[in-house]
């Protein structure tokens, strides 16, 4: 039988080992030189950790291949190199960081001139960061004494490879003390003040983009391990100085300074919505509003606040003058004026700041009747859908607001406990329009009266509704917002049922003129109401179908629940035996299939 034969051969490698003029391309050649490595082949390792193999392996993943090279095969040596220096094995990890020379070749590779290749560049941090992990101190020790150190991984930071590396020195870095002595050096270093300088209107748009990307996410990894932290922990310098007023001044100041470019407007804008973050991002983070209230992960910190607040302005100049865009070819015709992704990102930051519920930056954004700009773009642009989730998120956050007694805190912190700065004394129109003397609800309800009365948001729905009605009754398609719109309404119609400005709205729906309020009242009633009906028959036909589609596939394809059930002694195994009669395997047979079938268990 099978096991008869012995099948154990001696690894090519191996026999490539027993000739003492070997090279090491000759065994690079090999396609399973890797397998053996992180086998742990010690003849391999011993081989390849020599000095004058680490050092062609080194320079392999540094240098450029040559240009006459097939493109095929041109990387072919470097990417096995790169696999083999960060295939974690302990001889390769302590000869790479332990040796001074090696780690200068290494370094070497960032003073070249820009641009980087970015395969290389690949290699480089991947090597790098496998030794930070694994040779953390000797690594750190080696590039502390480099004084250009970052100023070279930020001269080349338009290669993402780059980012990646100054990610691993701030996630990457065991035990907690060593962490923060990294930290500390890379706010010497500036890192923070010096990303954000490069995302000025005057730079490339990819550098920007990528200090963008290493700002958010040195953000991120800084509070998730915040959240980890015991309570005597020192606190992280970086955090600290991202969220400080200074430093998001500047990154605002660099955003509005000189000729406005929407790459700038939109990498800064993604660090200020990553420092308003309050909980994990995303379309289930952002969705929390409708379920969870204003239950927080983060606390927003005041300091971020109020930087934003002198430029609230500035952002809405942008709502109606944005960048200059050329027209584009859609699906639904040509569209002469895009909304841009500058426009869009402002919306996204009004509808995070809306939901901070800071006073003064809500009365700000009131008395600049930010949301009747942005419902105008709704229903201009009635096929972008992202624009319609952002202002519905932001209808959301007006609506759902928490009422004083729900509030577990009167405004913002500062993560060191201090409230966050707010008017204590809210003025103007917002004052006159609140229905209470508390400060933070008379702004709120005044951001809801703004709502209903100066964007007339009853009247849009309405007026909007009915245009719809009459283009698909032409024989025209149905507007791409009309699903937003529904969404929007219930939220109405739900907040005037219970809700923490059930009686405020109730009172502004009475203040309606009587055509109006009859028009709503109707559409409440019959067309709001035969809408959800429609929509949940079809959802649950939907489902019903994906339910079924999946019964039938069983059916035909799939096994039973009570296959599984049957008890172990249904299952027979044969054993093989030595002493059974021998059998030629490859004799033909004749087979008879019915009896196979019948004998056939699962």
């Amino acid at each position: 039988m099978f096991w008869k034969f012995d099948l154990h051969t001696t690894s090519h490698i191996d026999q490539l080992l027993d000739r003492e003029d070997v090279t090491l391309r000759e065994l690079m050649e090999e396609d399973d030189v890797l397998q053996e490595c992180k086998a742990q082949n010690r003849r391999l390792l011993l081989f390849l950790s020599q000095d004058h193999c680490m050092q062609e392996l080194v320079r392999l993943i540094t240098t450029e291949p040559p240009a006459d090279l097939e493109e095929r095969s041109r990387f072919k040596f470097p990417n096995i190199a790169c696999e083999l220096l960060t295939s974690d094995v302990s001889i390769i990890n302590d000869k790479l960081g332990a040796d001074d020379s090696l780690l200068e070749v290494l370094y070497h590779f960032l003073e070249q001139d820009p641009p980087l290749n970015p395969l290389l560049a690949s290699f480089f941090s991947k090597t790098i960061g496998n030794l930070i992990a694994r040779k953390t101190e000797q690594v750190i020790t080696f590039l502390k004494k480099k004084e250009g150190f970052i100023g070279l991984v930020l001269k080349h930071i338009d290669a993402s490879a780059m980012m990646d590396l100054l990610l691993r020195l701030i996630s990457c870095v065991e035990p907690a003390p060593l962490r923060q002595e990294v930290l500390h050096w890379l706010n010497e270093e500036k890192l923070v003040q010096r990303l954000t300088e490069l995302i000025h209107t005057g730079k490339d748009e990819e550098r920007q983009s990528n200090a963008s990307q290493t700002l958010c996410d040195i953000i991120r990894l800084s509070r998730d391990q915040a959240n980890q932290m015991q309570e005597n922990m020192e606190a992280d310098p970086l955090l600290a100085v991202l969220e400080s007023q200074e430093s998001v001044a500047g990154l605002l100041k660099n955003m509005f300074e000189g000729e406005r470019s929407e790459a700038s407007i939109v990498n800064g804008t993604q660090v200020l919505l990553t420092l308003l973050e309050t909980r994990r991002s995303g379309l289930e983070g952002l969705m929390d509003l409708y379920s969870q209230g204003y239950e927080r992960s983060y606390t927003v910190s005041s300091s971020i606040l109020n930087a934003i607040e002198p430029h609230i302005k500035d952002f809405q100049q942008l709502l109606l003058d944005p960048p200059k865009k050329s027209a584009i070819l859609t699906t639904v015709g040509v569209l002469e004026q895009p909304l841009g992704n500058a426009r869009l990102h402002v919306a996204r930051l009004v509808a995070a700041l809306l939901q901070t519920n800071a006073l003064s930056i809500c009365q700000e954004l009131c008395n600049l009747s930010t949301m009747d700009l942005l419902l105008d773009l709704f229903f201009k642009y009635s096929w972008n859908n992202f624009l319609h989730f952002q202002v519905e998120l932001c209808v959301a956050a007006i609506l759902n607001h928490p009422s004083s007694e729900e509030r577990p805190n009167p405004g913002l912190q500062n993560h060191d406990g201090n409230p966050a700065a707010s008017d204590p004394e809210p003025q103007g129109e917002a004052v006159e329009t609140g229905r209470t003397s508390d400060p933070q609800t008379s702004i709120h309800n005044a951001l809801v009266a703004h709502l209903f009365q100066k964007c007339q948001l009853v009247q849009r729905i309405l007026d909007a509704w009915e245009e719809n009605d009459k283009i698909q009754g032409e024989g025209g398609t149905r507007r791409g917002n009309m699903g937003h719109l529904t969404r929007i309404a219930n939220m109405v119609v739900q907040n005037l049922e219970k809700g923490p400005v059930q009686s405020q709205i109730t009172d502004l729906i009475k203040e309606l003129p009587e055509d109006c309020r009859g028009r709503w009242e109707s559409f409440v009633d019959e067309t709001l109401r035969e809408t959800n009906r429609r929509n949940t028959v079809e959802l649950a036909f939907s489902d019903y179908q994906i339910q079924q589609m999946t019964a039938n596939f069983v059916d035909q394809f799939g096994f039973n629940d009570e296959e599984f059930s049957e008890h172990d002694e249904n299952i027979k195994i044969r054993q093989f035996d030595d002493a059974e009669e021998e059998e030629d395997i490859w004799e033909e047979k004749e087979m008879n299939y019915a009896t196979q079938a019948k004998s056939r268990t699962r």
